[in-house]
């Protein structure tokens, strides 16, 4: 028999394992000498009130031992003879759209425009320290996705689209710390997560899936209405009867490709702001009512949102302990992002703050661009704010007060962006519209959350990679490109995910229906 209580502790009180047991068994009011084993399922923070606690779920083994979990690894066989397809992208939607394919048995031939999750180290270190971009290996392209050197953070909501669990499990199995399992909000860390995508990478290789690094795909070969393979570098032809399109948010080029070949692709709404920067010791002092957080608190993240002037206005990606990052991903860009170490222990605090960007928003651009024009409105900023600055990847920044009044700073608070940031008027440099409603919303966020608009917190431009503007239809049952026979748009660069988690269980779905789809196929050809 199991048993669930939940169990609220004091911070200092984290560690203490016969304090936690004595608690649950309290809790539950049963006899200690029936508990014969209990396991953490869920941990979480709880800041509403001037004490903050952990609150621990728990499940009580009674008169019976927990039957041990089967390794999900265990489950996978060969398949170096096996059927094949073909994935683009070795994020986090191909790589796990590779694993699930090899347990149904299939072969996956991955081929990605990037590096691998190492050699791409030295071009981050190029970006950071001399600001020169890698078309094709920053930190969006290559092994691992924009995820693996930009934060590591596994929250979804997506709870209906997959299963969470799996996907969380594959990551221990890999190297992952078990704490993913049960935080609420796991994160794994830039640091680590490296390690954990060349440990899946390992996988996919010793069980007979095939890794293509540095292999841009430059072409599709379609014939009848059907994928017949793909074209790498120009030149090179793979052949494949599906293939899984899997290239993340920011592979404008594969859009540029669809629009060429005038293959069916939809506006979709996404959103572009700033990054703002706050010191740590702030956000920890506001969220967890204390001038000094406790050694087993975690450093204080927030999550803020509200409407303005019709449109949401909303942080994203926070960054607790961590570190603005340059992100573009072509030289005259400036894009940035966030990201955290596993520790955490940055004196920042970072966060996207972006407002919604809708297609009424991008007529003008719509009228020369047509379904390209989320992507033309995104790149026209970036390319702005570049062309402001000294043609590095130095950041135009303002203090937050300033940039809600309008003024130009005449000094910035310290920062953790690398490359270092210089005082410009955003306020001008930003659309009228996306600024106004960010000005508004963070007004609204100071009310919200006492302390947060202050002098002292940097508004970094620009945040504008937060999810594709193009979405890559498919069928909701079959994942199916529309037109293309055998191609299945998949994760965060077709539209249909937004985050690490979400974007695996998205790849693991796409796999099941290629496997359906190759029956299919056989079943037709056997006929």
């Amino acid at each position: 028999m199991i048993k669930k209580v939940e169990i609220p502790l004091r911070p200092e009180e984290l560690e203490d394992q016969k304090l936690i047991r004595s608690k649950a068994i309290k809790k539950a009011g049963i006899k200690a000498d029936r508990v014969k084993d209990l396991r953490i399922i869920r941990r979480s923070i709880d800041a509403r009130q001037k004490q903050v606690y952990f609150r621990l779920q728990i499940e009580l083994y009674l008169d019976q031992l927990p039957i041990p979990a089967i390794p999900l690894l265990s489950k996978l066989q060969p398949v170096h003879d096996a059927p094949s397809a073909i994935i683009i992208g070795a994020g986090p939607a191909g790589y796990f759209a590779a694993l699930e394919m090899i347990e149904l048995g299939l072969r996956p031939i991955i081929f990605d425009r990037g590096k691998d999750v190492r050699a791409r180290r030295r071009d981050l270190k190029a970006i950071q320290q001399s600001g020169i971009v890698n078309p094709h290996s920053n930190y969006c392209y290559g092994e691992g996705g924009a995820g693996t050197y930009s934060d590591g953070k596994l929250y979804t909501r997506s709870h209906k689209r997959g299963n969470i669990l799996k996907a969380l499990k594959l990551l221990v199995e890999h190297g992952a710390t078990e704490d993913i399992l049960v935080d609420a909000h796991p994160h794994i860390g830039s640091n680590k997560l490296p390690k954990v995508v060349g440990n899946i990478r390992d996988t996919i290789l010793k069980y007979g899936g095939s890794i293509h690094f540095d292999s841009f795909v430059t072409d599709l070969m379609i014939e009848d209405g059907a994928i017949r393979g793909i074209v790498v570098n120009g030149e090179i032809q793979h052949k494949a009867a599906a293939v899984i399109l899997a290239t993340g948010h920011s592979a404008r080029d594969i859009y540029h490709l669809f629009h060429r070949k005038g293959i069916l692709m939809e506006l979709k709404s996404f959103a572009l702001g700033v990054r703002v920067e706050h010191p740590q010791p702030l956000i920890d002092k506001i969220q967890y009512k204390t001038p000094n957080r406790a050694d087993t608190l975690p450093a204080a993240s927030y999550r803020l949102a509200c409407q303005v002037e019709g449109r949401g206005v909303f942080s994203f990606c926070m960054c607790p302990g961590g570190l603005v990052v340059p992100a573009a991903t072509a030289p005259g860009e400036l894009v940035v992002n966030g990201m955290s170490m596993s520790r955490r222990d940055s004196p920042f605090a970072n966060s996207g703050t972006v407002v919604a960007v809708e297609e009424e928003d991008l007529a003008p651009f719509v009228e020369e661009h047509g379904i390209m024009a989320g992507l033309a409105f995104q790149r026209s900023v970036e390319q702005k704010l570049f062309e402001y600055g000294d043609g590095s990847q130095r950041a135009p920044a303002q203090r937050m007060t300033d940039f809600v009044n309008g003024k130009k700073s005449t000094t910035l608070p310290p920062t953790s962006y690398i490359p270092g940031l210089y005082s410009a008027p955003l306020h001008e440099l930003l659309p009228k519209g996306i600024y106004r409603r960010l000005r508004k919303g963070m007004i609204e966020f100071g009310k919200k959350m006492p302390g947060y608009l202050i002098a002292d917190a940097n508004v970094i431009g620009t945040e504008s990679r937060t999810s594709s503007p193009v979405r890559i239809p498919r069928n909701k049952i079959s994942y199916l490109h529309p037109e293309v026979n055998g191609l299945f748009p998949c994760g965060e660069g077709a539209g249909y995910a937004g985050g690490i988690i979400s974007a695996a269980m998205d790849g693991q779905n796409v796999a099941r229906a290629v496997s359906r789809f190759l029956n299919d196929e056989q079943t037709v050809n056997e006929r």
